[in-house]
C-alpha cells in the first residue's frame, strides 16, 4: 500500500555486532526508520548522516542502496563507523558496548540553509538520542519542520527538560505500569510535544494526545525471532500511517487509533526477522579506506 509520507532519518547508523553467533547486521535508528518507512509504503524515504570509512560503513552505506533509500546529503568521514555489540537472549536483545557512533560523535554534521531546504521536503524528520544531533535540533525548530525523536529508555529528566521543547512527536520506552507511564507521558507532552508515545514491550505501548489516552496491546506472537528494531519500527509506521491519514483528512481519534494498531502488527512483523531489518554478514574486518 503506497502512503503519501516523505520521511527522513537524521542522525545514527550503525552495525549491531551479534557476539554470539559471529554476523553482523546494519541498524540505527534512523537508518531503520528510512527502510522501515519504504517497508510500510512511504513514498519518499531518506537518510541523512555520517558513515566511516571502513567495511562496516559499506555494509550499511550497501545495504541503504539496495534499499532505494535516499543518501543525497550522506557523507563520508576517515575512520570507523558506529557499531554496536549484542547478543540474544530468547530472541530478546541485550546491548553489550559500542563505540559512541564512531566517526558520527566526532564529527557533528552543522545543518546549514541549504540542508535545511532539503529537509523541508519531507513531511517528517528524525532524529534520537544516540544520534549525537542535539545541537541542531533548534535550527530544525526554527524552521518550521515537524520532528519526532526517539528518547529511548535512558534520558533523564534534564535531558528531557533540554529537549522535549523542540519535537512534534516524542517516543521513549517506558517500564513503569499504567498509572507510571501516564503520569510520565503527561510530563513530557506538558513540555510541548503534540504527541507522546511510550513503547512498552510485551504490554504494547501507551499514546497522549490532546489530553486523551490510547492504549495499544502488542500483536500476539508464537515466536520471537529478535526484538531489535521493534521499537524503531512502531515508530515508523505509527508516524507515516498518523500522517498520511491526516493528509487525507482523517480525524486525529480515529487516524491515532487506526495508525496505532497498523503499527503494532507491523512491529510483530519485525521482530520475526534477524537482526533489524536482515541483510546480515559474517563479522567483517575493519579495514579503513584513505
Amino acid at each position: 500500500m503506497k502512503r503519501d509520507v516523505s520521511v527522513v532519518g537524521f542522525g545514527d547508523n550503525v552495525v549491531d555486532i551479534y557476539t554470539h553467533m559471529n554476523r553482523q547486521y546494519p541498524g540505527g535508528n534512523c537508518v531503520n526508520l528510512a527502510v522501515y518507512a519504504k517497508m510500510f509504503g512511504a513514498k519518499r524515504c531518506a537518510y541523512m548522516g555520517y558513515f566511516g570509512t571502513d567495511v562496516n560503513g559499506d555494509h550499511v552505506i550497501e545495504t541503504l542502496r539496495a534499499e532505494g533509500i535516499e543518501l543525497v546529503k550522506c557523507k563520508r568521514i576517515a575512520g570507523e563507523n558506529g557499531y554496536s555489540r549484542c547478543r540474544l537472549e530468547e530472541g530478546d536483545r541485550v546491548f553489550l558496548d559500542y563505540n559512541e557512533g564512531g566517526v558520527r560523535s566526532r564529527n557533528i554534521y552543522e545543518l546549514d540553509e541549504f540542508d535545511l531546504e532539503y529537509l523541508a521536503q519531507f513531511d517528517l524528520v528524525h532524529s534520537g538520542n544516540y544520534c549525537y544531533m542535539e545541537s541542531q535540533l533548534p535550527k530544525i525548530k526554527e524552521a518550521g519542520l515537524p520532528l519526532s525523536f526517539d528518547f529511548s529508555d535512558d534520558s533523564d529528566d534534564a535531558y528531557y527538560e533540554k529537549i522535549a521543547p523542540l519535537v512534534t512527536y516524542a517516543f521513549c520506552s517506558f517500564a513503569g505500569d499504567d498509572e507510571e507511564t501516564k503520569a510520565h507521558l503527561i510530563k513530557v507532552a506538558d513540555l510541548g510535544p503534540e504527541l507522546v508515545c511510550a513503547s512498552r514491550g510485551a504490554k504494547g505501548c501507551m499514546l497522549y494526545a490532546k489530553g486523551k489516552f490510547y492504549i495499544q496491546e502488542a500483536a500476539p506472537l508464537e515466536k520471537i525471532v529478535d526484538t531489535m528494531g521493534a521499537g524503531d519500527s512502531l515508530i515508523t509506521t505509527f508516524m507515516v500511517g498518523y500522517l498520511d491519514e491526516m493528509k487525507k483528512g482523517t480525524e486525529q481519534d480515529i487516524a491515532i487509533k487506526k495508525s496505532i494498531s497498523q503499527a503494532a502488527l507491523f512491529a510483530a512483523r519485525i521482530c520475526q526477522m534477524e537482526g533489524a531489518f536482515g541483510y546480515g554478514r559474517e563479522i567483517l574486518m575493519e579495514r579503513l579506506k584513505g
